[in-house]
């Protein structure tokens, strides 16, 4: 095969979805055509975990083409929640002298961006590197801002599922949550186009080395320790080398693991950033489980950006907390009345979302999810649970629709 092929990060692929590409082995022999539907199959089940190949020309074709569809939806002002409730399928028509025609799936085009954070971060010799980054951060933050709170919930929960491809799901998570905290805080757009560009960016060149401490069973050792604790200046200074001249920028990912506790005002534009970017780590790390530990509840996340180093208010964190909330969609949570459900949709307040309930009083599953507000008293939050705590199966497509 002419087109270079590219691996696809485990649990990008799932049971039922139609295919937006070819699959291949790793020799190149065709498995599934592009269009076929995913039927359970041990052979299925192997590629799901990780061993499919696609053509990399395929998946920048079918970004394209989702990108053309998306842009084609907001300028036509079609309803927010008719484009949210696109087909899950989706379908590339190439017919000679008309534009793709795809539907658009929210998993399926995560699993798409996914799939090609993972590879950009982790090309030893990316070309054209800097536009690349840019499309890619685009196509992140288009989606973000035609579904907020839908984006939250998708990528939150997924990120608490799953600890392999740790390093992209982090960087498209925290490429979110800056956007939102850029937004709360009225950055100019100078500062939060550097933001965007650091939250990207501020592990590259440690993405393998990440991916490995977060799929070991035993904690890092004194050995992996010691060789990421100067990966802020490695990346800024290979970040340099690929055409990234922004000083903010980098200055952000120089000093991400560096900047200490205390108010924004009085820093410099990059220490400004490295601070917020500080806190939206630490938050998305809380959330992600590595197999070495599980994932912490929402509000323990929360907690843990909200009070800084010192056990003090931290302004940086606070920031974040207004715009996701104590308890973020995605995040489960127990009710007053003994349901436990998901959160869905931030509320008024940072601690009344709504949440879909998905387990009834007596903790057996309810027949579809049932939308609960958290503002009356029967239907409060009463605590807030780990993702290891829910023992169902969630139906996102079901929960997306709300």
């Amino acid at each position: 095969m002419a087109s270079e092929l590219i691996p696809l990060p485990a649990r990008t692929l799932r049971l039922g979805m139609t295919l937006p590409y070819d699959l291949f082995d790793a020799g190149g022999q065709l498995l599934f055509a592009r269009g076929q539907t995913l039927r359970d199959s041990p052979l299925v089940r192997s590629l799901i975990d990780g061993g499919a190949w696609v053509s990399a020309e395929q998946t920048m074709e079918y970004q394209r083409a989702r990108a053309h569809r998306l842009d084609t939806l907001v300028l036509k002002d079609v309803p927010l929640a008719d484009i949210a409730k696109a087909d899950s399928s989706f379908r590339m028509e190439t017919q000679p002298g008309s534009p793709p025609k795809i539907e658009l799936g929210p998993r399926e085009a995560w699993s798409d961006l996914l799939l090609h954070t993972h590879n950009l971060l982790r090309e030893n010799q990316p070309a054209d590197f800097p536009a690349r980054l840019a499309g890619l951060r685009d196509a992140a933050l288009k989606r973000l801002h035609a579904h907020p709170d839908a984006t939250l919930l998708l990528l939150i929960f997924e990120t608490s599922q799953e600890f392999t491809d740790y390093s992209a799901r982090h960087a498209l998570l925290t490429l979110l949550l800056a956007d939102l905290v850029a937004q709360q805080l009225q950055l100019p757009p100078a500062l939060r186009e550097a933001l965007h560009g650091a939250a990207l960016t501020m592990n590259y060149g440690a993405t393998a080395a990440h991916d490995r401490m977060a799929s070991q069973a035993d904690a890092a050792t004194p050995a992996q320790r010691q060789a990421m604790a100067a990966h802020g200046d490695r990346a800024a200074t290979r970040l340099a080398e690929l055409g990234i001249q922004d000083q903010a920028w980098l200055t952000a990912v120089r000093l991400h693991h560096e900047a200490g506790p205390g108010p924004l005002t009085g820093r410099s534009a990059g220490e400004t950033l490295a601070r917020l970017l500080r806190r939206i780590d630490i938050f998305g790390a809380r959330l992600a489980p590595r197999r070495s530990r599980p994932a912490l509840s929402g509000a323990k996340a929360a907690r843990a950006v909200f009070l800084d180093e010192q056990q003090q208010p931290d302004e940086a964190g606070a920031a974040l907390i207004k715009v996701v909330g104590l308890y973020p969609p995605g995040t489960i949570v127990r009710l007053a009345n003994g349901e436990v459900g998901l959160v869905f949709k931030r509320g008024f307040s940072a601690n009344e979302p709504l949440v879909a309930a998905l387990l009834g009083k007596s903790g057996s599953p309810l027949s579809a999810p049932v939308v609960r507000d958290t503002r009356l008293a029967s239907q409060a939050i009463a605590a807030s649970l780990a993702p290891a705590e829910l023992k169902l199966r969630v139906n996102l497509e079901a929960l997306l629709k709300l």
